[in-house]
């Protein structure tokens, strides 16, 4: 399993698109329900810094959002619509707590 976290800053002009970018994405999971992925996105209290997340589970260790068209277009442009550069890191877990399913 990987775990990735993406942080960037956007600029002010471009939040709307910005979020409409993103939602497509997840109108796009939703619909597909691709396996072997958790995914979530973050605004921080600035309202243009964006934390991405992704758990990515796969059989062959792919990326299902790597092949998602929405997700291609949400990266299109994305280093223009940024005042900070995206930086990815792995992350590696050292613990973690999940409640019980409420269901």
């Amino acid at each position: 399993m990987r775990n990735v976290l993406v942080r960037y800053r956007i600029r002010d002009d471009v939040i709307s698109a910005h979020e409409t970018l993103i939602q497509a994405v997840f109108d796009e999971l939703r619909r597909t329900m691709p396996a072997g992925l958790r995914y979530h996105v973050h605004t921080l209290v600035d309202g243009t810094s964006y934390v991405h997340q992704a758990e990515i589970d796969t059989v062959d260790a792919s990326n299902p959002l790597a092949a998602m068209e929405s997700f291609k277009r949400f990266q299109q442009g994305l280093r223009e619509r940024c005042v900070e550069a995206p930086v990815a890191v792995d992350l590696h877990p050292v613990d973690g707590y999940e409640p019980p399913s409420q269901r």
